[in-house]
């Protein structure tokens, strides 16, 4: 395996002992973009020079004797919803591209860079982190490794698209109503959504306030951890983050999961379910012999609340653009959002309420377990293009139907790893959501930890795209 497929900790490790320099790396990252990601069109910029006078310091760091970061020389790519310093932040719209580039990194990457790590570039996502399946008109589907007439999953398409290519170890993506969860199933790779207001969302584009969430993707549950941890931290730039201390996730992987207590949510997260994400729930429940729970009959209203609040608050963010520039805008995050400036002030309120309540009901449930079991997407990745979805009988439109698990979840801010189960030669793979209560992403990265050890989630480079 070549170093630059290889995680991010062996990566850091090697670039530290003087095996590999980070330049090697940085180059040989940007030769394996340049040659595959037309397959997958993860990128909507590269940036090259950025990347090698990054890992130019890096080495001349090292050089000195210092420490230069647990990311030392690692590289890395973020959802083009994110200030990077120089350019162009496009949140999948051609009406952003008409802004000057940026003139700071934002804090997420801002503190990427200043572990040592290496920004490789932006990437694709869904207009406005606005959609599930990332067939973005503007700039074209990111395709999914494991087959490329498949869709990648949405919003944040590119960012699992590229770790699923092997074409970086790590990336950054944002969560509205299941914008990390979706991706991290579709390309079979694990993905963190954080509690809302851990990880400060300054010098990102805002789509959903009281929704949004950041987080990162990985092919391993240490480099999950290691780039959550990284991107801590205080930033009074950021309203809406939650003052917290510092509290590192990296130190328990190791912590095993005993006397944790693991409850599988049935109810409203029983069905629809095809084949694959029915046998996923069932292994991983297995594997920790979790018991069954009744999800509170509240579940389906609050899936309905995130809705209405995803359609005014995010029609209060774009309300310019839709009086001036209609028709610039993707059509299908432009007819939404039209739908979401028409609805009514007290259903607004009504929505509220109910997440109040909906919380209220959640927070019953961890009295009595510490990790919670649901599905993450009733199937795979689908054909892009596809507007429709049959799964248990029932008939959907697919686009909206990929967030009818994540949804509820994000509606009340509890945090959320994503583990990927790859299926059999053939198939695609899917994800099982593990849902804690607020602040105890410890609890999910312990419990990821410990099935990946046992081989039951894991994340390979999708076969046509290994070494």
């Amino acid at each position: 395996m070549s170093i630059i497929t290889q995680s991010a900790g062996d990566i850091a490790r090697e670039i530290k002992s003087g095996a590999i320099s980070a330049t090697e790396v940085a180059r040989a990252t940007l030769d394996r973009v340049q040659a595959l990601d037309s397959k997958v069109n993860a990128f909507t910029e590269v940036t090259e020079a950025r990347a090698l006078a990054d890992a130019a310091a890096v080495d001349a760091a090292i050089a000195r004797g210092e420490d230069v970061g647990p990311l030392a020389g690692v590289p890395y790519a973020v959802k083009n919803l994110f200030d990077i310093e120089g350019v162009t932040t496009l949140a999948g719209s051609k009406i952003e591209a008409d802004n000057a580039p940026a003139t700071a990194d934002c804090f997420a990457v801002a503190q990427l860079k200043a572990a040592g790590g290496l920004c490789i570039g932006a990437l694709n996502m869904d207009e406005y982190a606005y959609g599930f399946t990332t067939e973005n008109t503007h700039y074209g589907p990111a395709r999914n490794p494991h087959d490329l007439t498949r869709s990648a999953g949405g919003s944040s398409g590119g960012s699992g698209a590229a770790i699923a290519a092997g074409l970086v170890p790590l990336t950054l993506g944002t969560d509205t109503n299941g914008s990390i969860r979706v991706p991290a199933s579709m390309n079979g790779i694990f993905g963190l959504k954080p509690t809302y207001g851990r990880l400060s969302r300054a010098g990102s584009i805002a789509f959903v306030p009281s929704l949004d969430h950041i987080g990162p993707f990985a092919r391993t549950v240490a480099d999950l951890a290691l780039a959550y941890d990284v991107m801590q931290g205080r930033d009074e730039a950021d309203a809406g983050q939650v003052p917290r201390p510092l509290e590192p996730v990296l130190p328990d992987l190791g912590a095993g999961i005993d006397g944790l207590r693991f409850g599988r949510l049935g109810g409203y997260f029983d069905k629809p379910l095809g084949e694959a994400a029915r046998g996923a729930v069932e292994r991983i429940s297995a594997a920790l012999k979790a018991v069954s729970v009744a999800a509170p009959d509240i579940t389906a209203a609050g899936r309905s609340a995130a809705f209405v609040i995803t359609g005014v608050e995010g029609a209060g963010q774009h309300r310019a653009h839709l009086r001036e520039r209609r028709a610039d805008m993707e059509p299908l995050s432009r007819d939404r959002l039209l739908a979401g400036a028409l609805i009514p002030a007290e259903w607004y309120q009504h929505a509220l309420k109910v997440r109040a309540l909906w919380r209220a009901a959640m927070a019953e449930l961890f009295r009595d377990y510490d990790v919670l079991i649901a599905p993450a997407t009733a199937v795979p990745a689908q054909p892009i293009g596809q507007e429709r979805l049959t799964v248990d009988g029932l008939t959907m439109p697919l686009r909206p139907s990929f967030g009818l698990f994540t949804q509820p979840i994000t509606c009340i801010g509890l945090p959320v790893l994503a583990v990927p189960l790859q299926n059999a030669e053939g198939k695609l793979p899917i994800a099982v959501q593990l849902i804690a209560a607020p602040w105890r992403e410890d609890l999910l990265v312990r419990t990821a930890a410990a099935l990946e050890e046992q081989g039951i989630c894991r994340s390979p480079i999708a076969p046509a795209f290994q070494d």
